[in-house]
């Protein structure tokens, strides 16, 4: 991996704020197959979709959606630094990991994620980010098809690369709880062939998790392409996305000791005719969950309601929590965009 401070080719991009409602329309309710009144209001760089009442006391009525930063081509993993006042995410596709401030604008974190071999690989650059309790950078590769962690002296440092002796697909997305399990999915979206993929050594796409002292579980592998994965506030429910166009749902297990149990469907999206699927998700305090999906950001209530959904201009594919824990950050295609909220989420 390379390391540099600076590029020049990022442009940035202010936005005309602006909070005129448009006109009502109407949709489904995709919670409940009930016909409601959509309230479509322009914000910025998108729109928010108001479905539910509930929705008012978390996203804001003034609330704008800003696009900070263009010029990518697939974003992913949106993790904010806190102590620096900065954001890392991955392009993932450009096989690079960006850093973003706002006084200093964008530079490379890593400017090349992936060296190797890219015979039968699909996207190889890093997918989520998080970091450990001690503030150390873990990323979820797929070109090396690993869990990485970056050291504080810069090394790099392997965490888990195969289960029972075969490789790991790609691993996708990585979430820590609070005891110091590393909880990650392993879709097959950095083999050029997917599940027919000659360099698939496993015939499930699993859920696991990495205990602290290395030992690696299989949790869950009947999902059919695990993605993006957040735990409830108590970390008594394990979300996880299932981003297969015939099977768009999002995915609720209980969390104890011994593992995961009692999965069941939270919401199923499967042929909403909005781009876009399930991926990337985070929590809330009050145990919202801030869910990319058809459309852009669906903001779900515990027991499942869609109470709106956030559309900045492209479709996001993952959120992160930055700043004070109010402002959500949202990577889509080739932008970079943001909201400030009401409520707030824990910031890794």
């Amino acid at each position: 991996m390379k390391i540099v401070s600076i590029f020049g080719w990022l442009v940035f991009g202010s936005l005309l704020l602006t909070s005129a409602c448009g006109s009502p329309e109407s949709g489904r309710d995709e919670g409940g197959g009930v016909e409601t009144e959509r309230m479509p209001s322009a914000s910025g760089a998108g729109t928010i979709l108001r479905l539910d009442p509930r929705f008012d006391a978390l996203v804001p009525a003034g609330a704008i959606i800003e696009k900070v930063a263009d010029g990518f081509v697939f974003l992913e993993g949106p993790v904010w630094i806190r102590e620096e006042s900065r954001l890392l995410f991955s392009d993932l596709r450009s096989n690079a990991i960006v850093q973003w401030t706002e006084a200093d604008s964008a530079s490379w974190f890593i400017e090349t994620v992936f060296e190797g071999n890219m015979d039968g690989r699909g996207s190889v650059g890093s997918n989520g980010l998080t970091r450990d309790s001690e503030g150390r950078l873990l990323l979820a590769e797929h070109g090396r098809r690993q869990v990485t962690r970056i050291e504080n002296d810069g090394s790099h440092t392997v965490l888990v690369d195969s289960y029972e002796g075969r490789r790991l697909n790609s691993p996708n997305d990585l979430v820590y709880r609070s005891d110091g399990w590393l909880y990650f999915t392993d879709p097959p979206y950095g083999l050029g062939e997917g599940d027919q993929s000659p360099l698939k050594e496993l015939d499930f796409n699993g859920i696991y998790r990495l205990s602290p002292g290395g030992d690696l579980e299989l949790l869950y592998s009947d999902q059919s392409r695990p993605n993006g994965l957040a735990f409830s506030p108590d970390e008594t429910t394990l979300y996880v996305a299932n981003s297969d166009a015939s099977e768009a749902v999002w995915m609720a297990y209980d969390v104890s000791d011994e593992g995961l149990a009692n999965a069941r469907v939270l919401l199923d999206v499967t042929g909403h005719p909005d781009t876009g699927g399930a991926d990337g998700l985070k929590v809330d305090s009050q145990g919202h969950i801030f869910a990319t999906g058809p459309g852009g950001v669906w903001v779900i209530a515990p027991d499942g309601t869609h109470l709106g959904t956030i559309q900045p201009d492209e479709v996001p594919a993952n959120v992160g929590w930055g700043e004070d824990g109010r402002t959500l950050y949202m990577t889509a295609q080739g932008g970079l965009y943001r909201i400030r909220l009401t409520t707030e989420g824990a910031i890794p």
